[in-house]
């Protein structure tokens, strides 16, 4: 299989188209940059929240926006999605709230997981996202396998699987590639190659010439995108989904990015990274970027961006104040939503649990 490995750029760090703009009609072009906009709001937030003790732990997105929307926009909402850690703005992208995230890290009554994952494992049924652990690269695996069972179905649907460059040394990795490729089954594997894996950098990583490259090992098409140009990853990630769709098999597709904060809440990047090294990336950020080139077209205003990061910033706000005030989920949570017609021992335990925390008698015959 012949392979490409030149970066695929639409939009330069200047702006400046150098690609072929894909076809992205001007409102959805203007929600595009407002997702990440919101994205880049909630890091700030929620990090702020998790210094404070309000929240125990924050997966931060900040300099990979770009390969979050890009890689949803294309999507279509029967499409289902296995996420990492990064991948909270794809839901977001498809009908989550600002709400339900912030629920979901306090992990109260509002929590669409009633507090049973842990903070940022985001995942709803709603949007047809699918839980995941903090184990590396499982859920390459089960996105691999869902895909087969789409095919199995002929179904249209695609499922799409999320890694980091990390990842990418798992075992979970090989096995999901190598098993989507000879079975040609309806998925996208999407690595965002943000250049460290907590303080693993890429060069220790792997010595192939890219992530990409990788694909060519197991006969699928690999697609190596400018991670920071939005545009360029909606063109790569939609020819992607477009190939699945129509029976072409699996595809691989490295969105070079970076991240510009730590790991997660609980790591210092200052201890491993260069600043320079940061200061370097910062010239790629993903959001002037995009509204540099919007604004150029007259598609996009400065004020626009200081109104919307107001309101952004004011949604938030309302919605930590609706989540601090909720209480945790009731303990009978533990056993109602277990089957659909709960079974008489399930019964007797959850009347004996309530119980025990109403501080009463129980009279049941459950042991004590």
């Amino acid at each position: 299989m012949n392979f490409d490995e030149t970066l695929r750029q639409v939009l330069d760090e200047h702006a400046n188209v150098v690609g072929t703009v894909p076809e992205v009609p001007l409102a959805d072009r203007r929600a595009i940059y407002r997702a990440m906009l919101r994205s880049r709001a909630m890091d700030t937030r929620m990090l702020s929240l998790q210094r404070q003790g309000r929240i125990g732990f924050f997966g931060l997105t900040t300099g990979q926006e770009a390969s979050v929307v890009g890689t949803a926009y294309p999507m279509l909402p029967t499409d289902w999605v296995f996420p990492a850690l990064r991948e909270t703005g794809v839901s977001m992208w498809r009908g989550t709230t600002v709400r339900q995230v912030i629920c979901q890290l306090m992990g109260n009554t509002g929590d669409v997981l009633i507090g049973r994952q842990m903070p940022m494992h985001f995942s709803d049924r709603a949007v047809n996202s699918v839980a995941w652990s903090s184990v590396i690269g499982t859920q390459l695996v089960h996105a691999m396998g869902a895909a087969w069972a789409a095919k199995l179905m002929k179904t249209s649907d695609v499922m799409i699987g999320y890694i980091g460059d990390g990842g990418t040394s798992s075992s979970d990795f090989h096995a999901a590639m190598n098993f989507a490729a000879v079975k040609q089954v309806p998925v996208v594997f999407v690595c965002q190659n943000n250049q460290w894996a907590i303080s693993v950098p890429l060069a220790a990583q792997t010595v192939s010439s890219s992530i990409a490259i990788k694909a060519a090992a197991y006969g699928m098409p690999g697609i190596r995108v400018d991670g920071n140009d939005v545009l360029a990853v909606i063109a790569a990630m939609r020819e992607a989904l477009d190939r699945a769709r129509s029976g072409g098999g699996p595809t691989f597709v490295e969105c070079v990015t970076f991240r510009m904060g730590g790991h997660s809440s609980s790591d210092d990047p200052t201890r491993y990274r260069d600043p320079e090294l940061v200061k370097a990336w910062e010239q790629r950020d993903p959001l002037p970027r995009f509204a540099n080139w919007l604004e150029a077209q007259g598609e996009l205003t400065a004020e626009d961006t200081e109104k919307w990061t107001v309101e952004l910033n004011d949604e938030i706000s309302a919605a930590i104040n609706d989540a601090e005030a909720l209480p945790a989920p009731g303990i009978e949570t533990i056993f109602t939503d277990v089957y659909a017609k709960m079974p008489a021992h399930l019964e007797e335990q959850m009347k004996y649990a309530q119980a025990i925390g109403l501080g009463t008698k129980f009279e049941g015959a459950f042991p004590l």
